[in-house]
């Protein structure tokens, strides 16, 4: 463990909080415990409140999953609940598998990122509408900034989702136009990622996918991840895709689909803890643990932003994504699907990663991985100290946990435990904020505090002539428990 993680730990050791395997059980630290219940209790009312079919999650701290759970049903025809185990589509996830592979060849020697995209791929023919800015190549198609259009030119994305074969892209390529001069301009592109599959296919001698799992797939130890579709697992330990919500709020199941030729840029299959793995190894290459796969100064130069449009955004590694948030820089990549949306949010500094895959067209996994990456993520950097003992007379809080009615107006307060606290958050919300927290006075009343730790109002629990807590009163409003 290393940076801000290593803090972490020796904290948890100070207090023997062990796991099984005598590591130091983090996710059992209470500042960890309370952000995961009140992110536990957003996305269980975000899959209901938003009609989400269903959504695999899954935190990760260096090289260990602290936390995965699944929400809603896999299948709806079968009521199957997901979990960290069940398989996605992840779109264009797949185009970090691909960058790898032309990065394993630059390494080699076989290419430079230099290189016209024509030097490798001889029958690469495009109509250049803007020669004097040179041509095409490897880098602006790892960046998005080759000047390119974004698909090979057929309506795959829409009707029966009908992606071109090898043969039918290269033939429709010469049809097509540039957008942009190369280097000018970002313009996400498909087809981009696409020529760079078929490039490392050329330099490598080896057929695009038998490379990837030989190459990179294997090695890191990525079973359940595929570069196809597994029709024949549809349904069962793979999510059955579904549109977005409708004007009257129906969902529509999806069949499978075969991206073909267009692979290398959205067509892999993959799980959260696979891609958990994935996130691993790249905690091992950056700490020069690993380099069977790649260089670790190969992995720093992916992630280091190589592109920035003009007015700021969007910033862009070697295949990946790079952006600040809170800030810390966020590396990684989105996918979305017929039938799914997905997404791999990393932050090397700290070796912690958020994964949310969904099976859904308008699924929530960017707003998830990012609320997950704020509690969680926060809530270790918090977890290099020693809990402090429990404050004299604090009831068990246990007894308020749950879901409180918010009356006629909608939505609901989820109260959840976090140390010798309470949180309380409103459901339902897009992207989740900060907690609310509740401290102890006496009995069973609270008082809320605000973002500067000082008191507001007072929050009092009911209970039942039995004990059980059964609402919660602030302003003399009684709020009903709904769980």
């Amino acid at each position: 463990m290393r940076t801000v993680v290593q803090l972490t730990l020796a904290g948890l050791l100070a207090q023997s909080a062990l796991g099984e395997d005598g590591s130091p059980a983090v996710q059992e630290h209470p500042e960890v415990k309370g952000a995961i219940a009140i992110v536990d209790a957003w996305i269980d009312a975000l899959v209901d409140y938003e009609d989400v079919p269903g959504v695999s999650v899954g935190f990760v701290l260096d090289q260990d999953v602290i936390w995965s759970k699944g929400f809603g049903v896999a299948n709806r025809a079968t009521g199957e609940v997901p979990d960290a185990d069940t398989i996605y589509s992840i779109c264009s996830i797949s185009k970090l598998f691909t960058a790898i592979g032309a990065m394993q060849q630059r390494d080699a020697g076989t290419l430079s990122l230099r290189d016209p995209v024509g030097a490798h791929l001889d029958w690469f023919s495009i109509d250049e509408q803007h020669a004097d800015a040179g041509p095409a190549r490897i880098e602006g198609l790892l960046t998005h900034s080759s000047g390119l259009p974004r698909e090979s030119d057929f309506p795959y994305w829409v009707g029966s989702f009908d992606f071109p074969s090898r043969d039918a892209m290269i033939d429709r390529l010469r049809e097509q136009a540039t957008l942009y001069p190369a280097s000018t301009r970002f313009q996400y592109s498909n087809l981009a990622l696409t020529l760079v599959g078929e490039i490392v296919a050329a330099r490598s001698g080896m057929p695009y996918e038998q490379y990837m799992r030989e190459r990179i797939l294997d090695p890191i130890g990525l079973a359940d991840t595929r570069t196809f579709f597994p029709v024949k697992l549809h349904g069962e330990s793979m999510a059955v895709g579904y549109t977005g919500r409708e004007r009257h709020g129906e969902r529509r199941r999806l069949p499978p689909f075969d991206t073909a030729a267009i692979t290398p840029a959205a067509g892999f299959t993959s799980t959260v803890n696979d891609l958990a793995r994935f996130a691993s190894w790249q905690f091992r290459v950056l700490a020069g643990e690993d380099d069977g796969v790649l260089d670790r100064n190969t992995l720093r130069e992916m992630h280091r932003i190589h592109w920035v449009e003009p007015g700021g955004s969007p910033n862009w590694g070697l295949g990946f994504s790079v952006f600040e948030s809170d800030g810390q820089r966020i590396v990684g990549h989105s996918g979305g699907c017929p039938g799914y949306v997905t997404d791999l949010a990393i932050v090397p500094k700290h070796e912690v990663a958020a994964i949310a895959l969904t099976n859904a067209a308008d699924g929530p996994a960017g707003g998830i991985t990012r609320s997950m990456l704020k509690m969680i993520g926060g809530a270790l950097a918090k977890a290099e100290s020693v809990p402090e003992p429990a404050p004299e007379g604090l009831p068990n809080l246990e007894d308020y946990a749950g879901n409180y009615s918010a009356g006629v107006w909608g939505g609901e307060n989820a109260i959840r435990v976090w140390g010798h606290q309470l949180a309380s958050i409103f459901l339902p919300t897009d992207n989740l904020g900060e907690a609310r927290m509740l401290r102890h006075v006496e009995g069973d009343r609270f008082v809320r505090l605000g973002s500067d730790r000082e008191p507001r109002e007072e929050v009092e629990f009911v209970r039942d002539d039995g004990g059980a807590v059964i609402g919660v009163r602030v302003h003399s409003i009684v709020s009903a428990r709904i769980d």
